[in-house]
């Protein structure tokens, strides 16, 4: 029996190491797309430089793949201090995902091409959301995320493409960037800077976290499903305080220090209604976000 072709954008980036090495126990060939190389690469996944924005040179490189579906997680993904800096995560972001959408829409409509969408993209709300729940972007990358999902509608109703927008909400692993919140915490923890930690705390951030490899378990579950769809959520169905993660870290690394409970509302972030994911591709939940944080501390 032949191997069928999954191609990863950003291959090398957390969820593409996750989903490589599920997608090769699973009998795939792995294709990796990445901008550079690094330590993070996998025995038997063949990685490329591929310049996503260049549609000519990513047309002609697809065109020799017997594609059986592409996952698309070569964005630039910002960590919270980015966004405040308010720097661009629009404008490339959109274009290499709309030559994405046009490439498939054209070439290969009954291929299955799955978009990344982020819990981002809600805005500020302490709500439950779900499928029928509104968009409000605050930022730059949420905006990207939007337009991308509105250009894929667009092309959907003309084509009848396979294309399926994944909404990811947080959620972590060994895997994780250094630049984002959790590794962050382990870091300051064990190098004993309490003070900044103590100001973290006062923050009072609470979200949806999740352990990557069930995300990355369930857009398996998406890659081989053969039901279409516009939108799915992925994500734990329940709040999470950084706050309770901060008092967990600190046990592990067996530090004694009780902080000030903070007078400050929490954080507006949405939890992701997953029930339908859940019920439509069979998935299930394996682990948490405390797991993740375990995990990462042991490093």
């Amino acid at each position: 029996m032949l191997k069928r072709n999954i191609v990863i954008t950003g291959a090398l980036g957390q969820d593409g190491v996750i989903l490589s090495k599920l997608l090769l126990k699973k009998n795939f060939n792995v294709i990796g797309i990445v901008k550079r190389f690094n330590s993070s690469k996998i025995k038997d996944v063949k990685y490329h430089k591929i310049d996503l924005l260049d549609y000519k040179k990513l047309s002609h490189f697809l065109n020799k793949i017997d594609l059986f579906s592409l996952i698309h997680l070569g964005t630039k993904n910002p960590n919270y201090l980015e966004l405040k800096q308010k720097t661009d995560f629009y404008t490339k972001n959109l274009q290499a995902t709309k030559n994405l959408i046009n490439y498939f829409s054209l070439n290969n409509p009954n291929k299955k091409l799955i978009l990344i969408g982020t819990s981002q993209a809600y805005g500020k709300s302490t709500k439950i959301v779900n499928l029928k729940s509104k968009f409000s972007p605050l930022n730059s990358y949420a905006k990207f995320r939007v337009e991308s999902y509105n250009y894929m509608l667009k092309k959907k109703k003309i084509y009848n493409s396979n294309i399926v927008n994944a909404i990811l909400f947080n959620h972590d692993s060994i895997y994780r960037k250094k630049k984002f919140l959790i590794p962050r915490l382990i870091k300051l923890i064990k190098s004993k800077k309490i003070k900044e930690l103590g100001e973290i705390y006062k923050q009072n951030i609470s979200g949806d976290f999740s352990h990557a490899e069930d995300i990355c378990n369930g857009l398996y579950k998406l890659v081989i499903s053969k039901v279409y769809f516009n939108n799915l959520i992925f994500s734990s169905n329940k709040k999470t305080y950084i706050n309770d993660i901060i008092k967990f870290l600190l046990k592990k690394n067996n530090i004694q220090k009780n902080f000030i409970k903070s007078n400050i509302k929490n954080n507006l972030t949405p939890i992701g209604d997953n029930t339908f994911t859940k019920k439509i591709l069979k998935w299930k939940i394996k682990k948490d976000i405390f797991v993740a944080a375990d995990e990462l501390n042991k490093l």
